[in-house]
């Protein structure tokens, strides 16, 4: 039986947070991975996190969780934490937790989680649409749709 893979790459999403400032911050993501070798894990590339309240970019939902934010606009929604381990403390050495050239209010890492990836500790590229999600070249045989031409 073929093993499942669970990679998801937002490009270009806009993510609108909105938690109320009467509860405790929210989280943007919470992925699963329950071991270094098992292919998931979340990459935004492109796009912008906005909105009201404050949330955190992600918490663990397993010991291994890996979220990537590429490239992304951060507004002030961000906390400056911007990660929590959950049920996960203990387990940060193996979260792979990244900000990769993203810019705004919310993109200062100087008050993250000391177990953040510097963006020099991970191969960035091993994240890109070509390597991430399509290493096996499965989307290569995906029947695209011709556009037609109104111009």
């Amino acid at each position: 039986m073929k093993q499942r893979d669970f990679f998801y790459l937002f490009q270009e999403c806009v993510i609108n947070a909105t938690q109320d400032s009467s509860k405790p911050p929210g989280f943007i993501t919470a992925q699963r991975r329950n071991s270094s070798t098992e292919p998931s894990g979340f990459v935004f590339r492109g796009g912008e996190v906005t909105g009201i309240g404050k949330v955190n970019l992600g918490r663990a939902y397993g010991p291994y969780s890996r979220v990537i934010f590429w490239e992304t606009y951060l507004s002030s929604v961000v906390l400056s934490g911007g990660w929590d381990p959950w049920k996960y403390g203990g387990h940060e050495k193996n979260f792979i937790y990244a900000e990769v050239d993203c810019t705004g209010p919310g993109s200062n890492t100087q008050g993250r989680v000391p177990w953040e990836k510097k963006p020099n500790e991970i191969n960035i590229n091993d994240y890109s649409l070509s390597s991430f999600i399509n290493e096996d070249r499965w989307l290569n045989n995906i029947p695209t749709i011709q556009k037609k031409d109104y111009s």
